[in-house]
Parts: C-alpha cells; structure tokens; sequence
C-alpha cells in the first residue's frame, strides 16, 4: 500500500499546472505519511484498520487524473482490509476460547483429587517393604500367555507374575510386594516389563501403574494438565489410561 502511494504520488510532482502542484503537495503529505508509517514500522508499531484507510484515501486524493487507480486495485486493497481485520478478531476469540477452556479444565481437575489413576509407568515404587502395588500390562494382541517381570535398581529380577492367557487390552495385576523367595521386598523404585507370548522380538509392550491423585498442577503453555500422582511423581494428564474411585 505504501508503495503504492510513493509511485502515484511521482506524476502529481512533476506536473506544472495548478492542479498538478496541488497534487505535488498531497503527494509530499503522502511522502510523509510513507515516512513516518516506515519509522513507526522500524520502531515496532503496527499499522491499524484506520491508518490503512488513510493511506488509502490519501492515495486517491493524489492519484494522477491522467493514470487514475485501477478499479481491480482498489477492491483488492480493500479485500486485504477485511482479511487482516477478520484475522485479527478470529486471534481475539481463539485467545478468549483458550482462556475459557483453561478455566474449565482447572474445574475438572479439581474433581480428580483422591481418586485412583492408571498411568503408563515402566517403574513403580513400594514406600514401605512388602507394599502392595496394582497395575495393568497393555496386550497389543490375542496371547496364551503373559507374564510381568519385576527386577529391582541393580536389575536382578525380584518377581515374575503369570497373567496366563489375555485378549487384546489391558490385564490387570497385584504384585503383593514379595520377592521370589517369599519374603517382603524391601522399600525403592523396582523396574517393570512385560513378556506376551506372539509378540514379535523388539516390539514395545507398555506397563501401567495404579496410584492416588494427590493434586493437579495447571501448567503454562504447552506443558498443560499435570497430575501428581503418589509412588509416581508429577505425570501428565496425557498418560493417564484410566480414572477409577
């Protein structure tokens, strides 16, 4: 649009009758105006709806009457307008909705406090020796046979639980914190994986561990929901498999 205005305003300088020197001092207002909008450009301020129509009038006002403004410009620079107006109302209602739903969501939240969550875990944690510790393993297919290891943080396996045959889902488990031998499992964080009978070598299978929504952090930006989950630690509300009482 600046551009615009520099290029029209050139044939009103150069003209010799009145009308022309007229057109040579709107033309030097138009240069202004393109000054200053460039200075005010370089300083960060961004032009507004009101100073796009006054450049636009401005344009017209000096226009040379021998070369008037195409009339397919004119609708063009007026489309742009609308465009950047629409885009500018279409940011402040998504800012308005994002605010909303963050309010919304803390509302929510708030109801999850006390209740127990299923969060994928490769690790659970026993606070005391011999506690217990309640959990799923997710099955990617039909299996005769499933089977959780349970190995502590020096990698020795401690237990190994036989879920028998499962279908396509989740098959739940209690480990009553005992060891292999029959005695308590002292108290740390102990690793968890899953064999399932028909998987291919290499293929992932995903563990889950059970525990009590102790709060709700909101999060900023792209962080979001959080949860803070006991033997668990701060997990994401995107981990979370299943919510029970």
């Amino acid at each position: 649009m600046l551009s615009n205005i520099h290029a029209t305003s050139q044939p009103g300088a150069g003209g010799t009758s009145g009308t022309g020197g007229t057109s040579g001092t709107g033309s030097a207002n138009g240069s202004t105006s393109n000054g200053s909008s460039s200075s005010s450009s370089a300083n960060g301020v961004t032009l507004g709806g009101t100073d796009f129509l006054t450049l636009m009038l401005a344009q017209l006002q000096n226009q040379d009457p021998t070369s008037p403004v195409d009339s397919n410009e004119f609708l063009s620079q007026l489309a742009s307008l609308s465009e950047v107006q629409g885009i500018t109302q279409l940011n402040t209602s998504f800012a308005t909705l994002s605010s909303s739903l963050t309010s919304g969501q803390a509302l929510q939240a708030s109801s999850l406090l006390g209740h127990t969550a299923l969060v994928t875990s490769s690790t659970a944690s026993l606070a005391t020796p011999g506690a217990t510790v309640n959990g799923a393993v997710s099955v990617p297919q039909t299996s005769s046979s499933v089977v959780l290891n349970i190995m502590n943080s020096a990698g020795v396996l401690v237990q190994s639980i036989n879920l028998g045959a499962q279908s396509a889902g989740l098959a739940n488990f209690t480990w009553n914190g005992q060891t292999g031998g029959g005695s308590a499992a002292p108290a740390g964080t102990y690793t968890l994986s899953a064999q399932v009978n028909g998987v291919a070598a290499g293929t992932a299978v995903s563990t889950l561990v059970s525990g009590t929504v102790d709060s709700v952090t909101m999060g900023a930006g792209t962080s979001g929901l959080t949860l803070n989950i006991s033997g668990l630690g701060s997990v994401p509300f995107s981990s979370v498999q299943q919510i029970s009482n």
